[in-house]
């Protein structure tokens, strides 16, 4: 069966932990489908799949495109992608437009955007309009500027008041759910018992209602850089580098492609009146 808002919100009330992973493109989300509750079409897209330094550059005809991909594959789970940057920022209007186009050009089930009580009358309008919000808090890297860097928030009792003042004031705005990044898991927790609606946690601890994980992440695709909230389900890197190597000696062996990946002429002869 789909999984919809509904089922994120009843997992929550019985105490069943939600699964979300990152996605951006059909085939990875053929065989993703199914298999968690949820996929993220993040603008994290702009990092993983087009080489930006951060997410800023990402745009909404990038989001639409790589968005539309991952739902056409989608039977199962939940597809929520990404607002990009200054796709929401200005004003309410400007983010019903942007969330409607979402929804229309790429066919997701929800939209994403980062922020707390700055946004609310966003959220608010794209709710009411029939568009499940999933909130963003905490380390939100499209103020990665304004926060000084990739830096865990929520650690003064100032700043974890204010994050939970934030969850508290999406929730009231009509969110169907809000992503913790980066938070103390302590604060965490207590932020997710506190909310009638599902906390899924990326750095955030066991504490919250889910887990998300940027997939290229969990597969260790990347070994320049392992966030310390990274775990490495599998090491699909090393073995796709092990695969193309294996292709590129035997193309120069002359082993590949061998008879069995050819084709044949039922008649050669032929080929003697082509000179």
């Amino acid at each position: 069966m789909k999984n919809t808002v509904l089922t994120f919100k009843e997992m929550k009330d019985k105490g069943e932990k939600i699964s979300m992973l990152t996605c951006y493109d059909y085939s990875t989300a053929k065989l993703m489908d199914g298999t968690v509750n949820g996929i993220l079409v993040g603008d994290s897209l702009g990092n993983v799949m087009l080489g930006y330094e951060d997410t800023i550059s990402v745009t909404m005809e990038d989001m639409i495109t790589y968005g539309g991909a991952v739902a056409r594959a989608c039977k199962e789970t939940l597809v929520v992608v990404d607002m990009p940057f200054m796709s929401y920022q200005i004003s309410a209007e400007q983010a019903l437009t942007n969330a409607g186009r979402l929804m229309k050009e790429a066919h997701c089930n929800a939209v994403k955007l980062e922020g707390g009580r700055a946004v609310c009358p966003q959220i608010k309008a794209i709710t009411q309009a029939g568009i499940p919000v999933n909130a963003h808090i905490g380390l939100t890297p499209q103020s990665i500027n304004a926060l000084g860097g990739n830096r865990v928030q929520g650690k003064t009792e100032e700043a974890a008041k204010a994050l939970l003042e934030d969850a508290l004031a999406v929730q009231e705005a009509g969110a169907f759910a809000v992503t913790l990044e980066c938070v103390p898991a302590p604060l965490a927790k207590l932020i997710s018992d506190k909310l009638e609606i599902p906390t899924i946690g990326i750095g955030a601890g066991v504490g919250c209602d889910g887990q998300i994980l940027v997939y290229q992440d969990m597969l260790g695709m990347f070994h320049d850089f392992k966030p310390k909230f990274v775990k490495h389900f599998g090491n699909i890197g090393d073995e796709m580098v092990k695969a193309f190597r294996s292709y590129d000696s035997e193309v120069k062996a002359k082993s590949f492609p061998d008879e069995a990946h050819s084709f044949k002429m039922n008649n050669e002869e032929l080929l003697e009146r082509l000179y």
